[in-house]
């Protein structure tokens, strides 16, 4: 945000000296009144503040700024469909699917590297005997609450339903007397790790044999009879879960050791930059902050807003970022620098997509376009049918938007969704920005409005039939 204020009080030294004076006071003036512009369009503060009173979504300034890029995006793919421009340029399409692209060959080296990972099979018995993983079946007595006494009768019947079970016939004093959804299943609980489960359950398993029965076990959830399973009963499972849990363990064995060799070094600024990133990612798309370093460099806010434009729901992302406590931000920053490295490890083993696959995603994103076009009613060939010359196509593409916007409030149409690369396209391709100011007011006014319409509303109620008693009134 400081360097943004910055960059305007240049500019307006450099105004204030000559003839521009009033027009840099007239444009500072109306960003209070506009929320957004997207190519020649403007989205007024009282026309997104009716938006926000009308439709049933919390007055917020979060919200209000979703709906403002939601604006941005329509009214671009309008101003795109005017121009004829299908956004077609593979290199367009390229930067926009960058998150896609990461993904496919992240995934790639992934496969190439988890084929070097050993998985131990033998002396399988051995270790489901020394309890890394465990299996159980377990009766489930819950007390319910607020009742006097219910807890020791309850436990009563536990015990009494304990001394009558057995190996042989838990399975179905499971179906009788279970109180949860396992109940169906005998009480089986399956394979588990012990840190699947709450703490006195997991040590009351691990504590009994093979096929023992053990005392009554008491949780949060209640009273429990447990069985501990024995090998032959579950094999097959615990060799499926063993394998799986081994390759998690080297996975993040791997992890550990990539993180440690990138000597990942966090700034002190991190979390205010972080936030500021989460806040206006188009600002800080060129922002050389530093907010952490490893041996692939330093790395700044505008890496941070690419990743966060990346995500596929940016919104949820950045909204996270900021409720957030900041003790959790260098976490984020580190797996951002983690998938960064993978990248690069991808690179150094010529991990790239073929020729077929480059193929499919420019597919799948030039359907999008179209898609979303067809949605909004805005497709070139509809423009052209109507209007002549390129004003007249975006001024007709611009009052489409703005109807179907209208018709989306009254649940006459479908929502379209612009997909996070096809946002990140248009914005790239034309001039878009959204105003923080803009949208305070916006949030201010909504409220007022809402406020309004909810006092219109009561006061065009019928009266009572039977008269209410107000704050004052006193029984006669």
């Amino acid at each position: 945000m400081h360097k943004f204020s910055a960059t305007i009080l240049v500019a307006g030294l450099g105004l204030l000296g000559s003839s521009g004076c009033q027009g840099l006071k007239d444009a500072i003036g109306s960003r209070g009144d506009i929320v957004a512009r997207a190519g020649s369009q403007e989205l007024p503060v009282q026309r997104l503040a009716g938006i926000m009173a009308k439709a049933q979504v919390p007055i917020q300034k979060e919200v209000a700024r979703q709906i403002a890029d939601l604006w941005v995006s329509y009214q671009l793919l309008g101003h795109a469909a005017a121009a004829g421009d299908s956004l077609s340029d593979p290199k367009v399409i390229d930067e926009a699917m960058w998150p896609v692209y990461t993904q496919s060959r992240t995934q790639k080296w992934y496969e190439v590297i988890s084929k070097t990972w050993k998985v131990d099979t033998t002396d399988l018995e051995k270790r489901y005997n020394e309890g890394k993983l465990l299996s159980a079946r377990h009766i489930l007595f819950q007390v319910p609450q607020g009742i006097p006494g219910i807890e020791d009768s309850v436990r009563r019947q536990a015990e009494s339903v304990l001394r009558q079970t057995t190996s042989a016939n838990f399975a179905a004093m499971a179906k009788r007397y279970g109180s949860d959804a396992t109940k169906d299943q005998g009480g089986d609980l399956g394979v588990f790790a012990p840190a699947q489960m709450v703490p006195e359950f997991a040590q009351a398993v691990a504590a009994l044999q093979p096929g023992q029965i053990g005392p009554l076990v008491k949780t949060q959830f209640g009273y429990h009879i447990v069985r501990r399973n024995t090998y032959a009963e579950v094999k097959d499972q615990f060799r499926a879960q063993w394998e799986s849990h081994q390759r998690r363990e080297q996975e993040s064995l791997y992890v550990d050791g990539v993180e440690k060799a990138a000597k990942i070094q966090v700034r002190p600024n991190l979390a205010k930059v972080v936030k500021q990133v989460a806040a206006e990612p188009d600002e800080h798309k060129n922002d050389r902050t530093v907010v952490a370093t490893s041996t692939l460099g330093d790395f700044t806010a505008a890496q941070v807003a690419r990743w966060i434009s990346g995500f596929s729901q940016p919104e949820q992302v950045r909204s996270q970022i900021q409720q957030a406590p900041d003790s959790l931000l260098p976490v984020f920053v580190k797996n951002l620098i983690r998938n960064e490295l993978f990248l690069r490890q991808a690179d150094s083993a010529k991990i790239e997509l073929d020729s077929s696959e480059i193929a499919s995603v420019r597919q799948a994103f030039r359907s999008l376009v179209v898609n979303s076009w067809a949605g909004l009613g805005v497709s070139p060939a509809a423009l052209a049918d109507s209007a002549k010359g390129d004003d007249e196509r975006r001024k007709l593409a611009a009052a489409r938007v703005e109807r179907y916007l209208d018709r989306l409030l009254g649940q006459e149409v479908g929502f379209v969704e612009v997909p996070a690369p096809l946002a990140v396209a248009l914005r790239e391709r034309y001039s878009a920005r959204v105003y923080t100011t803009g949208l305070d007011r916006a949030v201010e006014a909504a409220q007022r409005l809402r406020a309004s319409e909810d006092s219109a509303r009561a006061s065009q109620q019928p009266p009572s039939a039977v008269p209410m008693p107000g704050p004052g009134s006193r029984g006669k």
